[in-house]
C-alpha cells in the first residue's frame, strides 16, 4: 500500500506543476449540498427537498484567468406536491431528480498566491425526472462564486457557493385589453442555493 501511495504522489507531481495555464484544461468532479425550495402555482405547491448533488465537468482555460466549462450535475431528491387544502397529492410516489447540463464561463482573480477567488455563471438545460410525468426538459441557469486552492501538483480544490434555477411553462393567463383578451404564458421557476466543493485535475497541452 505504501508503494502505491508513493507512486500516486509522484504521478500527481509529474503530470503538471503549473496548473491553470492558458490553453490547458481541467477535469472537475463536483460534490455539493442543495437547500430546499418551494414552488407555488394556482393554489398548488411543490417542494424540492434538500439533498446532495454530484457531477463532472470539462473546463478549458483560453487565458490564465478565464475559462469555459461544460458540466453535468444531478441531484436525487423528493418532490412532494400539495393541493390547495395542503394534502399531498403524490404521497409514496414523490421521488425524482434534477439534472443540469450547463455551459459556464468563469473569471479567476489573481492574488499572487495559491488562493484564486472566482465568479462565474452559465446557461443550459435542466431535466426534471418525476415518476408520474416522466422527464421534462427546461431552460436552466446558474451563478457561482468561490475560491480555488492550487497546490504544487496538478490537483486543486474549489470551495464554492452557487444558485441554480430551472424554469418551466405551466399554462396561460388571460388579460382583457382594448383589443380583447390577450394570453400570456405563465412560468414557474426553482431557485436552489447550495454549497459545494470541486476536485480539479489540471492538464497542460
Amino acid at each position: 500500500m505504501k508503494k502505491y501511495s508513493l507512486f500516486l504522489v509522484f504521478f500527481l507531481f509529474a503530470i503538471g506543476m503549473n496548473a491553470q495555464d492558458a490553453r490547458s484544461f481541467s477535469l472537475n468532479l463536483y460534490g455539493g449540498y442543495n437547500f430546499s425550495d418551494s414552488v407555488d402555482y394556482d393554489g398548488f405547491s411543490a417542494t424540492i427537498e434538500d439533498g446532495f448533488q454530484y457531477g463532472a465537468g470539462f473546463e478549458y482555460f483560453f487565458s490564465t484567468n478565464n475559462s469555459v466549462e461544460l458540466k453535468y450535475l444531478r441531484a436525487d431528491t423528493k418532490l412532494p406536491i400539495y393541493g390547495p387544502a395542503g394534502d399531498q397529492r403524490n404521497s409514496g410516489d414523490d421521488k425524482g431528480a434534477l439534472n443540469f447540463i450547463l455551459l459556464d464561463g468563469t473569471h479567476y482573480f489573481d492574488t499572487g498566491s495559491n488562493l484564486l477567488p472566482y465568479l462565474g455563471g452559465g446557461l443550459g438545460v435542466g431535466i426534471l425526472e418525476t415518476p408520474r410525468s416522466g422527464n421534462g426538459t427546461y431552460f436552466a441557469w446558474n451563478i457561482k462564486g468561490g475560491v480555488k486552492i492550487k497546490t504544487a501538483s496538478s490537483v486543486s480544490v474549489n470551495l464554492n457557493a452557487y444558485l441554480q434555477s430551472m424554469s418551466a411553462a405551466v399554462g396561460n393567463s388571460y388579460y382583457w385589453t382594448y383589443y380583447g383578451p390577450v394570453a400570456v404564458e405563465d412560468y414557474v421557476s426553482t431557485f436552489q442555493f447550495g454549497l459545494g466543493a470541486v476536485l480539479s485535475f489540471n492538464f497542460k497541452r
